[in-house]
């Protein structure tokens, strides 16, 4: 079969390999039918991740389950492995599942555990009556491809925290990739009072605005609002410090970032004189597709507002050499 590999630094190529094959229970095959790049996806061919080539790419898809539990349904396959049974499962911390080796994922080599890459002609999934989630009847899969890691991120956000808190507003500080755009359009979805998306990037800000979401074009200030829920979607340390200093006290901050530097500040005095909470850390993705899958049936979010471009299969490997935006790569 062919598998999509990232072989060096703006580099991938079709690899004849092996088809997997079934070799136990609760597995199932799939053929991935529409994969979407994830936000890390542009550095990473790049090459400025510490993930190392070769790889099997691509770790966002909906999927054609072509033999196992559900055979010919639709399914949105979360880039984390898990078991569904373990005390972390039971907790709805899927991505530390304790059954599997620690940070297991789809597409992302050895580091992940070498479990293979969506954009392959078939992916073998274990715990299949746990990981795969059909796609209610009517989602377009293009628009859903993203919903196996960057949207259920970007859920995370702001789901929870409105849920208990209704009508809360929102500060998103954008500037990497997607996921604060989807984070701006789940909170108008969910209702929120107001949603703000801050960011440089006129695309993104179009984007944001599209969703339904107060676009504010500019340089991160020191601190704005405050709002009573705030995310960090910049990976950038002024845009990180102005989500913080932007909590109302008792609020909450989400970051998304990924700070591969070894130190980043933190206004950390005046999040604690202000009782508010700050979470980072990998999404549990599992959990959250239900929820999100369930938005886009209602028409609520509409996450194709965010695809840059629909590409076709055989011409990933060209169109993901330098991209920087988000892709759907489709059968």
């Amino acid at each position: 079969m062919r598998q999509l590999t990232w072989v060096e630094p703006g580099r991938l190529e079709w690899w004849d390999v092996d088809e997997p094959r079934l070799a136990g229970d609760r597995q199932a095959l799939v053929r991935p039918v529409c994969v979407a790049t994830c936000d890390l996806d542009a550095m990473l061919v790049r090459g400025k991740t510490p993930y190392r080539p070769p790889l099997a790419f691509g770790h966002e898809c909906v999927a054609e389950v072509v033999e196992g539990e559900a055979e010919g349904a639709l399914v949105s396959v979360p880039f984390q492995v898990s078991c569904g049974d373990c005390e972390a499962c039971a907790r709805g911390n899927t991505g530390n599942c304790t059954t599997v080796p620690r940070l297991s994922m789809f597409g992302f080599g050895s580091f992940g555990g070498d479990w293979g890459g969506f954009m392959s002609d078939v992916v073998r999934v274990p715990y299949a009556d746990h990981m795969l989630v059909s796609l209610p009847e009517g989602v377009d899969p293009a628009a859903a491809a993203s919903v196996s890691d960057n949207v259920a991120d970007a859920w995370r956000t702001v789901g929870p925290h409105l849920d208990e808190r209704p009508r809360a507003a929102v500060l998103v500080v954008g500037g990497a990739g997607s996921i604060g755009v989807y984070a701006a359009g789940i909170a108008v979805a969910l209702g929120a009072e107001s949603v703000d998306y801050l960011d440089c990037d006129l695309d993104r800000l179009e984007r944001a605005r599209a969703m339904g979401a107060g676009a504010i074009e500019g340089e991160y200030p020191e601190r704005m609002g405050p709002y009573p829920i705030t995310v960090d979607a910049s990976a950038d340390r002024a845009g990180l410090a102005c989500a913080v200093r932007s909590v109302e006290p008792d609020g909450v901050c989400t970051s998304t970032g990924i700070y591969f530097e070894p130190e980043t500040p933190l206004p950390l005095l005046e999040a604690y004189t202000k009782c508010m909470t700050f979470h980072t850390g990998r999404v549990h993705a599992r959990p959250a597709i239900p929820r999100v899958l369930e938005l886009i049936e209602s028409g609520r979010l509409k996450p194709e507002l965010v695809t840059s471009r629909t590409v076709a299969w055989d011409d990933a490997a060209d169109a993901l050499a330098d991209h920087d935006s988000k892709l759907v790569l489709s059968r």
